[in-house]
């Protein structure tokens, strides 16, 4: 067996699975075993032994399940929690204005402290500067301003005014028009 400093509980294990081995082999044919100040037959070694081995292996068995719990809660938690996430989002916007409903789902309504009169204050300042240096203005200001056009040329854009058209001979193609195209003769209405 493994010294004292270097036993782990999987070497007791492999080292009790190497006695029951030998006792079987070797003791079998004993009537009685001293052990410890006590008398014990050949089974009732190998039955300790087979404990020691049946409760490393079942350790063993649950760490590898727990492992394996872990890594499906490891994949699994990020969908979960965003669901559960979204239904607090939901209790909270259906049942805003109901505390005692929102305390059955475990939910501490927002407790909103009023301001004091020096926060108001300085609020309103704020907000004055913030509209000052991006030049917002309500509905009535804005009619109050008036922009003033100067030096600015205005050109209509009109039309070309239709050409009369000479009645081509037929058989020959009808006259070119400045754009270099063919136009066909305007019916008489």
């Amino acid at each position: 067996m493994a010294n004292k400093k270097n036993s782990t509980k999987s070497t007791v294990a492999a080292a009790a699975k190497q006695l029951i081995a030998a006792t079987t082999k070797h003791l079998a044919n004993e009537t009685s075993i001293k052990l410890a100040g006590s008398s014990y037959t050949p089974a009732q070694v190998i039955e300790t032994l087979q404990a020691i081995v049946n409760l490393r292996d079942s350790v063993d068995a649950s760490k590898a399940s727990t492992k394996a719990k872990l890594e499906t809660e490891k994949t699994e938690m990020p969908a979960l929690r965003t669901r559960m996430r979204a239904l607090v989002t939901y209790v909270k916007a259906v049942f805003a204005t109901q505390p005692d409903v929102l305390a059955d789902f475990g939910i501490a309504p927002k407790a909103r402290t009023p301001l004091t009169a020096e926060a108001k204050t300085a609020a309103a300042a704020k907000r004055k500067a913030t509209r000052a240096a991006r030049k917002v203005m309500g509905s009535k200001q804005r009619l109050q301003v008036q922009g003033d056009v100067i030096g600015v040329t205005v050109t209509p854009i009109t039309a070309p005014t239709p050409q009369a058209v000479e009645k081509a001979p037929s058989g020959s193609p009808a006259p070119a028009t400045s754009m270099g195209t063919a136009t066909a003769p305007t019916p008489a209405r």
